[in-house]
């Protein structure tokens, strides 16, 4: 590179930024023709413009072409866009979408999970000259953007659905302005004790992580344990019976019993009656009759009229102890090895929140047996009553 041309890059390097397209090209045009003979290969080389460029800034510096006020270019000058060049470039992308489209198709936002890499691989086989960056233009231009599968459906909804959500709804106020205790209850899912994983991460010095085992086998001697949960809805506390058994319905309300002697009757020392929230299958299920049985058996142990109410299939996130009690607890031990059962009661024992929440928990040791059968005569001694709305969901039992 000549001197000449080593000044001129330099001259651009500085300017360029603060030109116009239009004043690009006409300094362009003004030192080639500065430069006579020779001058526009000068600046080609040094600016990298190219010479339809340059000739076109010398033809406007000696008035060849008048621009329209306030313009850089011709009116429709510049390069074509590619939906200009290729009419069909969007109907043949939305074609390759079509079988990994997925989501409410009356949802105005759509996703997908081919990758802009292959997609423009596919165009160009088709014949378009694109690149990746175009491509992911136009997906946006479509109404697209790459997102994750979220858990969000547990199975279709029941028609009732929200009728149940009211019926809860009003029933729990009713009680809680009686003063009377309501309680929503379910099981946390089973979790591997000994030097397991635990989802989550925590602070530690760097190059001291814990090591834990690279296989989630069960340990037969340690086994596993049921966290079965109480959420007083009205004071904001808990129990936890951890069963190192199986998630029977016995288990299920000698943890209700549990949590009436450690915490509600204190409580609540008035009470004639309870309102338990259960999802509507497990251990509590609407249709499990031993969870029936041993409910009336509570009920004249404790002398109270038990109310309980069902949450409609698909709904059992909507509990309440699901997000007031149990998101906390695996908050509080992740990134954790649940490596014994001491540990497990200690960070449940431990969980706390801003808004005041108290846990109570205890190791239930006891062995609680399977594939106990209630015959029909069995449930026709109990002492149940079935609500007119949907009494498959919605019952009492009274004491003997």
């Amino acid at each position: 590179m000549s001197q000449i041309e080593k000044s001129l890059k330099e001259e651009y390097d500085v300017l360029h930024g603060e030109l116009s397209e239009k004043g690009r090209r006409k300094w362009a045009g003004f030192q080639a023709q500065r430069l006579g003979h020779g001058g526009k290969t000068a600046v080609h080389r040094a600016t990298g413009l190219d010479y339809k460029t340059i000739k076109r800034g010398i033809r406007e510096i000696e008035g060849g072409e008048e621009l329209e006020f306030g313009r850089v270019r011709q009116s429709g000058g510049g390069r074509k866009s590619l939906t200009t060049l290729y009419p069909n470039l969007e109907r043949d992308l939305e074609r390759l979408l079509e079988d990994s489209t997925r989501g409410d198709p009356e949802n105005p936002l759509k996703w997908t999970s081919k990758s802009t890499l292959k997609l423009c691989q596919a165009l160009r086989g088709k014949g378009y000259q694109i690149s990746q960056r175009s491509v992911c233009t136009l997906l946006e231009v479509l109404g697209y953007s790459l997102q994750a599968n979220r858990k969000t459906k547990e199975g279709g909804n029941h028609p009732d659905r929200d009728a149940q959500f009211s019926f809860i709804n009003n029933k729990v106020k009713e009680f809680q302005k009686a003063k009377q205790p309501v309680i929503s209850v379910d099981t946390k899912k089973k979790e591997l004790i000994g030097n397991y994983k635990n989802a989550g991460r925590e602070y530690h010095k760097k190059g001291q992580t814990p090591e834990v085992n690279v296989y989630d086998f069960l340990d037969e001697e340690k086994g596993k344990v049921a966290p079965y949960g109480v959420y007083d809805l009205d004071k904001n506390q808990g129990w936890v019976s951890v069963g190192i058994s199986s998630d029977t319905a016995e288990f299920a309300v000698n943890s209700i019993r549990s949590w009436w002697n450690e915490m509600g009757q204190e409580t609540y020392k008035n009470a004639t009656c309870l309102y338990i929230n259960a999802d509507g299958g497990g251990s509590n299920g609407s249709r499990n009759r031993l969870w029936k049985k041993e409910l009336q058996k509570f009920a004249n142990d404790m002398n109270l009229e038990i109310h309980v109410s069902h949450f409609p299939p698909g709904t059992s996130k909507w509990n309440k102890i699901e997000h007031r009690l149990f998101s906390f607890i695996s908050t509080n031990w992740r990134g954790k090895p649940l490596i014994d059962r001491a540990t497990v009661v200690s960070l449940i024992a431990n969980t706390t929140t801003k808004t005041g929440l108290k846990i109570k928990v205890k190791l239930d040791e006891r062995n609680y047996k399977t594939g106990i059968k209630v015959s029909e005569k069995e449930m026709q001694l109990l002492n149940l009553h079935k609500d007119t709305f949907h009494g498959e969901w919605n019952y009492f039992i009274k004491p003997n």
